[in-house]
């Protein structure tokens, strides 16, 4: 059974590694001072930042085994499960690391919108690949908050660094907003996929079975997180990949409302439970009831 390093606050990492902490609720970590070091795979209970500069490494996340590259930054929330088995080894490792608990944001605009920041949710293979310069802009931000922490603790000390984590939190997700717009033809092909398997899914009728597909459904088809697919989908096409489910679904249904079926019998042959959420749907995409786009065909109003 693999060792498991319950990381519930962050000096439970930082100690593991040989880093004293001068603050409970944050540590930051320059990899080059602390190697060698053992690997840990580790059981979240903080929110982390890993920045790899140049050796690469073999790592777990969730259930998967992926190859954490030079230049990449890796996200964890609290309750996920990431890192690489201890064997014993001792290893040299460059790069940054930062680790806080939730409570440092406590009564903060942050508390509350840390949730949007969705890459927090991504696997590791789809972790933020940066340039140098966005790379040094990364480091510089964790450097500045390793400075701060050296000062004695003070009334402002705290709003100051929750500061620094914010700004750091808007840098990765510019970067990552780069990051979908640089690799048009991977997300192109990957919104292929998702049209091909959308459309055999209503071919195989799994429908039937297992209604309306979902994102999480697509996104374990696609082999990628809900969340990554979700802001790729958002970034290639301008609408979230549930609307877009759904809009492909609405003009399965146009096309079985005009061949002459109720709408009672489009919502059950395209996996609805229940007509009225067909049809609730039908408008929010529509603007219309499935019986008045039956009637505006009709009547050609």
């Amino acid at each position: 059974m693999s060792k498991i390093l319950k990381v519930a606050k962050p000096s439970d990492y930082s100690s593991w590694v040989g880093q004293k902490d001068s603050h409970e609720l944050i540590t930051v970590i320059n990899y080059s001072r602390v190697s060698p070091i053992r690997y840990s795979l580790n059981n979240y209970g903080v929110y982390g930042l890993f920045l790899q500069a140049e050796q690469e490494a073999e790592l777990v996340y969730g259930t998967g085994r992926y190859d954490y590259s030079a230049g990449t930054l890796i996200c964890v929330a609290p309750g996920q499960l990431g890192g690489k088995e201890d064997t014993g080894e001792l290893v040299n490792l460059g790069g940054w690391a930062m680790l806080f608990h939730p409570d440092i944001l406590q009564g903060t605009g942050l508390e509350k919108e840390i949730k949007d920041f969705s890459f927090f949710d991504y696997r590791v293979n789809e972790a933020l690949h940066m340039s140098d310069e966005e790379r040094e802009i990364m480091v510089g931000l964790f450097r500045q908050i390793e400075t701060e922490l050296k000062f004695p603790s003070d009334g402002v000390q705290n709003r100051i660094i929750v500061g620094f984590i914010n700004l750091l939190l808007r840098y990765a997700q510019r970067f990552y907003n780069r990051q979908f717009v640089s690799r048009t033809i991977q997300n192109n092909d990957i919104l292929s996929r998702f049209e091909k398997l959308l459309k055999q899914y209503f071919d195989q009728e799994d429908q039937l079975k297992c209604g309306v597909p979902t994102v999480q459904y697509c996104s374990e088809q696609l082999n990628m997180s809900p969340s990554y697919l979700s802001d790729l989908i958002k970034k290639t096409t301008g609408e979230t990949a549930n609307h877009y489910i759904k809009r492909f679904v609405i003009q399965l249904a146009k096309n079985r409302l005009v061949s002459g079926m109720s709408s009672s019998e489009v919502a059950y042959s395209l996996g609805f439970d229940y007509p009225q959420h067909f049809s609730r749907t039908f408008k929010k995409i529509t603007g219309e009831t499935p019986t008045e786009y039956c009637n505006h065909r009709l009547t050609g109003k």
